[in-house]
């Protein structure tokens, strides 16, 4: 899944963008509500995770901003303030969680996945198409009720596309989705990505590429 890190602390956000890379989530880590607003625009994320003290606009701010905008997704508020007032009034805001700093990044991995099952809820994370079954939260995929292995990018490769099913998927965004901190991966690994992928659908789904486009996940036409 798809994370948005709004820290402007750039060792703190080391720490999470590296903590979260650990428990398998893709990270996109801006510094200001600004950037975030201008990220959200063009990309669909599956939680925020979201510090009170940022330049020009604060967290508290983003998330009044994002509610107002009817954005969903949960959000986990980070701060140094942890005072019960503070609680409220980010709760009041809009936020779901509140987490006080310093933390433990097991911690935020373990709220975050709480604030996705929530917000997602046991049947609404499973996806069925035809013959095959993706269960985002427990992040397993089943064909014909046989588990399938995947390899974590498979997996986030996967992810992306049924997110998004009969919808293109731009290879940029599958390169974001599958890149962690110390490693970048070129479109070229993409390709190979969704090469392995097919293999491992078969007939259950089809993954169709569009010349200069991306990539869309289909339903399999009945032989």
């Amino acid at each position: 899944m798809r994370l948005l890190i709004v820290e402007d602390d750039d060792i703190v956000a080391d720490a999470i963008t590296r903590g979260l890379a650990a428990a398998d989530y893709s990270v996109l880590w801006v510094t200001s509500a600004e950037a975030a607003q201008a990220a959200l625009v063009n990309e669909e994320f599956a939680m925020a995770v979201i510090d009170v003290g940022l330049p020009g606009a604060d967290g508290l701010t983003l998330v009044r901003r994002l509610r107002s905008a009817g954005k969903t997704m949960p959000t986990l508020i980070l701060t140094a303030r942890c005072t019960l007032t503070d609680k409220v009034k980010a709760l009041d805001l809009g936020a779901d969680d509140f987490l006080s700093k310093p933390f433990e990044a097991a911690e935020l991995a373990a709220r975050c996945r709480a604030l996705m099952r929530r917000s997602y809820g046991a049947s609404s994370g499973i996806i069925k198409l035809n013959r095959m079954s993706v269960d985002l939260l427990g992040k397993r995929l089943c064909i014909d009720d046989a588990e399938v292995e995947l390899t974590a990018r498979e997996w986030l490769v996967l992810e992306c596309l049924v997110r998004r099913i009969g919808l293109i998927v731009s290879k940029e965004r599958l390169q974001q989705a599958v890149a962690n901190p110390d490693h970048d991966i070129t479109a070229n690994a993409v390709e190979v990505h969704i090469s392995r992928l097919r293999a491992k659908l078969g007939s259950a789904a089809v993954v169709r590429s569009l010349r200069g486009l991306g990539y869309r996940l289909e339903e399999a036409k009945p032989a």
